[in-house]
């Protein structure tokens, strides 16, 4: 390879596939680098435009120059502009937002901003008459609260209860569920004929338990008497009411269960599955259609079913004046939110004979004592849920005092299902005492050993004692 000394030596060395003679083009002639006056001159072309006719003898399009004449004329004529066509495969620039775009967020902040301001300045209710519960009061504001995090929570509970026009707001919330498919809501199948059914409780459950708890009751009190019944759940009895899809009711399991450990125990039991499925196929209603409780014919129809057992004289129907009050809302409407369901009726079983010199209820709290002429408290027939119309509702203890009756005493270890069942009781013992363990704190043992009474009965709805966690303070 060649080293040269300076440039002028590179530019002369002939170059790789130079033509003869060290040039690599042929030479033309140079063109000057000065501009020519006359390119910018002025000339005068004749116009050429294509003409279809005439043509020529070989097909082609003849072309003529236009006339100076014509060039005015066409000059003289408005341009008509062309519609724009665009490729449809040729993306466009986004057109800009029109202001009308921002209309939903307006109406979507306005929307939020009336809630709040709803919300703030609306009364807030202590109680949920529809929902049958007390309802959160505001939480604490104090600085342990507040950095804790419980301040946040407990505030999420307070804005859920007291939210404006809540109940609309579950009602849709509910349908909303029901249209999209689901066979209910909030653990409650939406049924034919307006009942409003209870889902099965899980398999899991306290059964086994509290079974053991009895039986252990059972050699505290001795030789008193301990008899149990347990009222079947809704679903198992009125099946042909629930939707085509639901889960299976594993009543005859644990009835099965429970019988074969009572027995063990000395206990004695009433199985209400026979009598009342009997009872439903002749189109007695036992339960209502809004509420998990049984109904007044259900309680009778149990309480006909325990004077057998127990070889009693039940009072016979025709004994009572039937007293009807509409429009009771229940526990499953109140779960539900299916606020279209029709209300039910409460049916008040008074027997004429006992009248106020012979009825005589005590009902003890904590902190106060009821005391009555009758087993109705009618003043409940005003409000939405009339269950309580029955002995007034859930009490630690109740007393019932009848002096047409022959019986001696009974204690009743209970839940809400008795409360409609005591006046029935009240037909065949003078004295009635339930107890109910949800809100009474002592040992019912000791009020077995005081009052020694004939009878002792454990009283609950199947689904109710196997998942109770109160019965443990029996003994």
């Amino acid at each position: 390879m060649k080293h040269y000394a300076d440039d002028q030596n590179r530019k002369s060395e002939p170059r790789h596939g130079e033509k003869p003679g060290g040039k690599r083009y042929a030479e033309t002639e140079k063109q000057p680098r000065y501009i020519k006056n006359d390119r910018f001159e002025k000339k005068e072309v004749p116009l050429r435009v294509k003409q279809p006719k005439p043509q020529s003898d070989d097909g082609k399009t003849k072309v003529y120059p236009m006339k100076k004449s014509d060039v005015a004329k066409l000059s003289q004529q408005p341009k008509v502009r062309r519609a724009r066509t665009e490729c449809p495969a040729t993306p466009t620039a986004p057109k800009p937002q029109m202001k009308a775009g921002y209309l939903p967020a307006f109406l979507f902040g306005g929307f939020i901003l009336a809630m709040a301001v709803w919300f703030i300045f609306s009364p807030k209710a202590a109680y949920s008459a529809s929902e049958k519960r007390v309802l959160a009061d505001f939480p604490n504001t104090s600085a342990e609260n507040v950095f804790s995090g419980q301040f946040g929570k407990e505030f999420e509970t307070y804005f859920a209860d007291h939210f404006p026009a809540r109940n609309l707001w579950v009602g849709v919330n509910s349908y909303t569920t029901l249209f999209e498919g689901n066979n209910g809501a909030s653990g409650v199948y939406n049924c034919s004929d307006g009942y409003l059914i209870n889902k099965p409780i899980p398999k899991d459950n306290q059964l086994d338990k509290n079974l053991d708890i009895l039986a252990e009751f059972k050699e505290i009190v001795g030789d008193v008497p301990v008899n149990a019944m347990f009222v079947p759940s809704t679903g198992y009895i009125a099946q042909d009411k629930l939707p085509l899809v639901h889960d299976d009711y594993n009543d005859d399991t644990y009835f099965n269960r429970a019988a074969k450990k009572l027995k063990t125990a000395g206990i004695g039991f009433i199985d209400l599955r026979t009598d009342f499925q009997k009872a439903y196929k002749n189109n007695t209603q036992l339960y209502y259609r809004t509420d998990h409780h049984w109904t007044t014919e259900g309680a009778y129809t149990a309480y006909y079913a325990l004077c057998e057992k127990l070889g009693l004289s039940a009072v016979s129907k025709s004994a009572f004046n039937i007293e009807k009050y509409d429009g009771f809302y229940g526990t499953t409407y109140s779960t539900s939110g299916f606020w279209l369901t029709p209300p039910d009726t409460v049916e008040v079983w008074n027997n004429p004979k006992n009248t106020e010199d012979k009825i005589s209820v005590t009902i003890a709290e904590s902190n106060r004592t009821i005391e009555s002429n009758s087993m109705f408290f009618y003043e409940h027939d005003k409000e939405d849920d009339k269950y309580p119309i029955f002995i007034d509702g859930n009490h630690a203890l109740t007393e019932i005092t009848n002096k047409n009756a022959k019986g001696g005493t009974i204690v009743v270890v209970k839940d809400s299902f008795s409360h409609c069942f005591a006046p029935f009781l009240a037909e065949n013992y003078s004295k009635v005492i339930l107890v109910d363990m949800r809100y009474y704190s002592q040992e019912v043992s000791q009020i077995v050993k005081v009052e020694k009474p004939e009878q002792v009965l454990v009283l609950y709805g199947m689904d109710n004692f196997a998942t109770d966690t109160d019965i443990v303070n029996l003994w």
